[in-house]
């Protein structure tokens, strides 16, 4: 009885997964704070509504999230999305705005968007990843210019600490170590540099629940949808390419649609407290489950938790902590993130041209606008257009005329859709042809009307010249499909 209780113990009771998910999820809420401050700002909105948004979000999403160990929180994009709002009609609007935010999240992950992700290429998924890596990268730099010497000093201290302490033990993770040894020693030397205070106050109590203060009616509705839409979108769109990478280093499976469901009941709940919602949070995910080895949903629910502990019983404490700390942890996370085999010349000498070119207009778009979800579609959209090109040069028509002369079999090879079957329509000799035409698709798959209309058109310009056409060899599906729009296309050209 006993042994059968140990083995349906969750893994995170044993000492070694708790130590691990406990001081991982410290390290997150270490890291989360000044983050939380500054998508505030980028809001224009009191830090304390971030710090309330990251709290919620993470506890919330480790009980009803699809993808163990993976961190949501206020996240840069999603404050970008509602930011415009909040500037014009303050943060009860805002807040609505999250809390339908949330509802649209939910109706989409129940109809099973999140399925959709099959269809993002691996070189999209790439230059996601290395755009995310350039993006963590560039939000530091900031804290690096016209800032006292000490800083740099400390930057470089910390990011050492980081990278030799694991050689020694990998028991506490090396960003904790950085960040108390460089707080104790700016605290002990009397050093004046940036601190996380100077980002903002930090609350001193927890949210209360209650409903926005805005009117309920259809005109608020119509103002807030337009915003609430696009942050559905944009949570979903980072949270989901978030699981997936943590699937990947993980090598587990995770459950998207409850991911993409668990992300609308987190706004929902977290719009009612007050926070001004979010997504999955890709560095400090990668902090979680990377550097600090996290893999359930304890450090998750932790992070949460020591964030509010942080803010309300240490706050004083917190506030002294320094900006080269952290700065230097999230330097590490971007380094670790970015996928430099992607980029080694042996890998791009193998690699095909077109999937390059989809790497490098994901990670520029997203350079560019600043919006991982945008990268994302411009990414895919390249990719199809270039897998279209390349298809469609894969068809072939071979003719081959009887002895006898009196009728021409043309031999049809390969995928038939918009992009192939409008150059299939030049590759007969329609005046040259003897009186009987056979048109063999055997080897060949009709994919949409255009083909039928192409097929048409030949038919139709051989019958203006006293010439019959047979269509033969087709399969199932393509039999189906032409025999149900042949002949209905005519107004179409």
């Amino acid at each position: 009885m006993a042994s059968a209780r140990l083995r349906t113990r969750p893994s995170w009771l044993t000492p070694k997964v708790a130590r691990t998910e406990i001081l991982a999820g410290l390290v997150v809420a270490l890291a989360l704070i000044p983050e939380a401050i500054s998508f505030s700002i980028i809001a224009g909105v009191d830090p304390s509504v971030g710090l309330f948004a990251s709290f919620t979000m993470a506890v919330v999403i480790s009980v009803v999230g699809g993808r163990s160990a993976m961190i949501s929180a206020a996240t840069g994009a999603m404050a970008l999305v509602v930011a415009p709002l909040a500037l014009e009609h303050g943060l009860s609007y805002l807040i609505a705005a999250v809390i339908l935010g949330g509802l649209i999240q939910i109706v989409l992950g129940s109809l099973g968007v999140a399925r959709l992700m099959r269809f993002v290429p691996r070189s999209v998924m790439v230059g996601f990843v290395n755009a995310l890596a350039i993006l963590i990268f560039m939000a530091q730099v900031p804290e690096l210019i016209d800032v006292p010497w000490p800083v740099y000093p400390l930057f470089a201290g910390g990011l050492a600490l980081m990278v030799f302490f694991p050689k020694l033990t990998k028991a506490i993770p090396a960003p904790l170590v950085s960040i108390v040894a460089l707080t104790a020693l700016t605290i002990a030397a009397g050093i004046a540099i940036p601190k996380v205070g100077d980002k903002g106050s930090l609350p001193s109590s927890l949210p209360v629940p209650g409903l926005p203060g805005v009117p309920f009616t259809f005109d608020t509705l119509a103002l807030i949808a337009p915003y609430a839409f696009a942050f559905a979108l944009v949570g979903l769109m980072e949270s989901l390419m978030t699981a997936k990478l943590v699937d990947d280093i993980t090598d587990t499976h995770s459950n998207k649609t409850r991911e993409a469901i668990g992300q609308g009941v987190a706004n929902v709940v977290t719009g009612f407290f007050g926070g001004m919602g979010g997504c999955a949070m890709i560095g400090q995910t990668m902090i979680n489950v990377k550097t600090a080895g996290a893999r359930t949903r304890l450090s998750t629910f932790l992070a949460g938790v020591f964030l509010m502990v942080l803010c309300i019983a240490f706050g004083p404490l917190v506030s002294q902590i320094p900006m080269a700390a952290l700065v230097a942890v999230m330097v590490l996370v971007a380094f670790s993130t970015f996928d430099w085999h992607s980029v080694a010349p042996a890998t791009l000498k193998r690699m095909p041209t077109g999937e390059i070119a989809v790497m490098v207009v994901t990670v520029a778009v997203v350079v560019i606008t600043h919006n991982l979800a945008i990268g994302v579609i411009v990414g895919c959209i390249t990719a199809m257009v270039i897998f279209a090109r390349r298809v469609a040069h894969l068809v072939e028509v071979t003719a081959v005329v009887d002895p006898d002369g009196t009728q021409v079999v043309y031999a049809v090879t390969g995928e038939l859709f918009f992009a192939s079957s409008n150059d299939l329509v030049y590759q007969f000799d329609y005046a040259n042809d003897p009186d009987k035409v056979l048109i063999d698709l055997t080897d060949a798959h009709i994919w949409d009307a255009s083909t039928v209309a192409a097929l048409d058109a030949i038919t139709t310009k051989y019958e203006s010249r006293g010439k019959t056409v047979e269509i033969i060899g087709l399969n199932k599906h393509s039999a189906r499909m032409h025999g149900k729009l042949t002949g209905e296309l005519a107004g179409s050209h």
